[in-house]
């Protein structure tokens, strides 16, 4: 292995860079806008300097081999440091045009990226979102890879190598449609809660759900007749039928024509928090939506 770091140039890292996340030398060299020559040759000199083959060819393409798994870490981070250091020190929201991913539920993409969306096309109208949902097996990658720039989860599913801040403490409340027999009949008694037949939103179809954990710990039970794996079809099926439901109260203060009041036991909330990967830490645009979004995020939940 060369020690002369004269003969390791940014082009040779940002080469293995790609080569790592593409596992081909014809993708690599179009991520890089490059010839596939010119990737083969940077492939000769990256093996020559480390005396190691770093790849190779397997019937699906080709296979790092030990050495160049243990390159792949020290190798984001040195381009993402070099990356930050010919940043631009100071960031002008009216004029970025970045675009910037967030990974989120549907419950986030109501509680909190509309919020944001609307603080955020007032002060920077030029940057594009894109919101993905959020798949906790691939999330760490996704976001130290660059395909996502933050998620929005909770402490309990973010890992632990990556930077995170809670944004609130969410509570659940219970919701029926306005004209529900017992929309106006004050609060819920624990009877009357236990005998309605109850909508579940879960994203494994699951019957349970901590409504149900904390009606056990009393020795109740509830009516779960319906489970949905989305949010976004929750209100119309509550309008459609006299079933009701316990949801996030972020959720229910924006649904319209709906009846909205405490459930006759405590059931525990969750926080919602932000993530993200040290690669964008000290990024001064994400930084600047990280303090947006947590801005927005604070004052939503003071004025309910």
């Amino acid at each position: 292995m060369s020690s002369d770091i004269r003969a390791l140039d940014l082009n040779l890292l940002k080469t293995l860079d790609a080569l790592l996340d593409e596992g081909s030398v014809t993708r690599a060299a179009q991520r890089l806008s490059l010839t596939q020559p010119a990737v083969s040759a940077m492939l000769t000199r990256l093996r020559d300097f480390f005396d190691d083959p770093l790849f190779i060819r397997a019937q699906r393409g080709m296979v790092p081999t030990a050495r160049a798994l243990a390159l792949a870490g020290p190798v984001k981070q040195v381009l993402s440091d070099i990356s930050v250091l010919l940043a631009p020190v100071a960031f002008e929201p009216s004029e970025s045009r970045i675009t910037y991913t967030i990974a989120a539920t549907d419950y986030a993409l109501k509680a909190v990226v509309v919020p944001l969306m609307a603080a955020l096309k007032q002060q920077a109208p030029g940057i594009r979102v894109a919101v993905v949902a959020v798949d906790h097996g691939r999330l760490g990658r996704q976001l130290e890879q660059g395909e996502v720039d933050m998620a929005l989860v909770t402490p309990q599913t973010t890992p632990e190598d990556l930077h995170s801040q809670p944004l609130y403490q969410e509570q659940y409340v219970c919701m029926m449609r306005a004209s529900h027999p017992h929309a106006g009949d004050g609060p819920l008694s624990m009877e009357t809660f236990c005998s309605l037949e109850h909508i579940l939103v879960s994203g494994r179809g699951s019957f349970r759900g901590p409504t149900d954990e904390a009606l056990a710990a009393l020795g109740r039970s509830r009516r779960v007749g319906l489970v949905v794996n989305s949010f976004l079809v929750l209100s119309e099926m509550l309008r459609a039928t006299d079933m009701i439901a316990v949801v996030p109260r972020r959720l229910a203060c924006r649904q319209e024509q709906m009846a909205v009041m405490a459930p006759p036991l405590d059931i525990p909330g969750f926080t919602k928090s932000m993530a993200w990967h040290e690669r964008v830490h000290r990024d001064p645009a994400h930084q600047w939506i990280r303090a947006l979004c947590a801005q927005v995020s604070q004052a939503g939940y003071k004025s309910r």
